[in-house]
């Protein structure tokens, strides 16, 4: 791989920068000062700084962020304010999220330049959780409860899959554990048992938790146990 390359990857210096720096002699492989941005770098073995500092290599980056209210999870909606306007990282343009959230639903998104783990997470039949918190117009009913766990008829060709509906602070606070990812799932499915669901907030996918820590609009990496988890079976 390129040093260039190698090091716009894996630090917060754009390519530009880095050319730069090498050609500075700021950038060290292996103890040996490299001016070449060309130079080609055996990411698995040699040793890396810039500016005195060591570089890991990092081949995909992931990223949660607390998602606000009036972000489109995609880039290319003319008019609307994309989630990647929120993360501030020279490699932004190259990630995308793992499953779509809906310009007014709330809370976790993963993000990645990560491909396989992209589709692996996304296959039908994985049936990977998710879980959502929900304010509805009206009140939760036991009769919700145990059609939501039985599969629900939104008009598509199938019933939905069971879920999990739980009734938390009262009964116009709930929470859901899906299986699935349909178009406008949840409120279609509170639509088909005569409620409204007024806010949507994701808090988990899979094993991972929205961080409490983030407001809504920040985000950080993903430790390499949270990665870890997302990706083992």
């Amino acid at each position: 791989m390129r040093l260039d390359k190698y090091l716009a990857d894996s630090s917060e210096c754009t390519r530009s920068e880095v050319k730069n720096l090498i050609k500075k002699g700021q950038v060290t492989v292996n103890r040996n000062i490299i001016k070449d941005p060309g130079y080609i770098v055996d990411e698995e073995n040699d040793i890396c700084t810039l500016g005195g500092n060591v570089i890991e290599y990092h081949k995909y980056h992931y990223i949660m962020l607390n998602k606000p209210d009036g972000y489109v999870c995609s880039s290319d909606e003319k008019g609307q304010h994309s989630i990647l306007e929120l993360i501030d990282e020279p490699y932004r343009d190259r990630l995308f999220p793992i499953g779509r959230l809906d310009k007014d639903t709330t809370g976790l998104v993963v993000l990645t330049d990560d491909g396989p783990l992209c589709h692996k997470l996304l296959a039908p039949k994985k049936h990977v959780d998710k879980e959502y918190e929900i304010i509805s117009k009206e009140p939760v009913t036991d009769e919700m409860i145990e059609k939501f766990s039985e599969g629900v008829d939104i008009g598509d060709e199938k019933k939905t899959m069971p879920s999990l509906l739980k009734i938390t602070a009262d009964e116009y606070h709930s929470n859901i554990i899906l299986h699935e990812g349909r178009y406008h799932q949840i409120k279609r499915m509170f639509e088909a048992c005569g409620n409204l669901v007024l806010k949507l907030n994701r808090i988990r996918m899979k094993n991972l938790l929205l961080d409490p820590k983030l407001k809504q609009g920040e985000y950080r990496a993903l430790t390499q146990y949270e990665t870890e988890g997302l990706k083992n079976d």
